[in-house]
């Protein structure tokens, strides 16, 4: 891996883990294994490493996003696979951890790729949302841009539900709660002592 690359990639842990004001130039520098003047020699400094490293990450989870939503299965199976994908509870989400951080927000260079990122994925699960309402997946009612941006709260709240309590069984329940709410009728599981 070249020395920009190693960079990048050690800042992007670095925000996840620490967020932006907590990962300092030498954090880094000691991470990436580069000498003392390689941030400087590549980029232009700690901002613009960082917005190569935000870019790449949002790069990434689009990636992984588009491999799930753009599979084969029905629309509802495909918006199951989004929400069941395998994901680092505990650790949160990268994207959704720079909007909680202060000074990325503060940024519009900053947090212009998170805001891309997020408005992507809420109109590609719009765009599989609608294309189930057509096809009988989803009730007829249902609001493409409202059930896309339910989905991602659902993700993000999950998050933050499971760092809260320790435990990955949090963000489990909300996405199986949310299933629950978009399956067609007939498919809904049945609720003891309730109907």
């Amino acid at each position: 891996m070249s020395t920009p690359d190693r960079l990048i990639e050690s800042t992007r842990e670095l925000l996840w883990e620490r967020g932006y004001v907590g990962t300092s130039p030498k954090a880094i520098l000691e991470r990436a294994g580069a000498g003392q003047g390689s941030m400087y020699h590549h980029f232009r400094g700690k901002p613009d490493l960082a917005l190569a490293a935000i870019r790449r990450t949002a790069e990434e989870m689009r990636t992984t996003a588009e491999d799930v939503l753009g599979s084969p299965g029905s629309p509802y199976e495909r918006v199951e696979a989004y929400l069941r994908r395998e994901r680092d509870t505990l650790r949160g989400c990268p994207i959704g951890r720079l909007t909680m951080d202060a000074d990325v927000i503060a940024s519009a260079e900053l947090r212009a790729p998170v805001d891309e990122f997020l408005t992507w994925l809420r109109g590609r699960l719009a765009s599989v949302v609608e294309e189930g309402r057509e096809q009988g997946d989803f009730a007829p009612g249902l609001d493409g841009e409202e059930i896309a941006s339910t989905i991602l709260a659902t993700v993000q709240g999950g998050y933050v539900l499971a760092r809260a309590s320790g435990s990955p069984a949090a963000f489990d329940t909300a996405v199986r709660g949310l299933l629950a709410l978009l399956a067609p009728a007939g498919d809904r599981p049945a609720r003891g002592g309730q109907g």
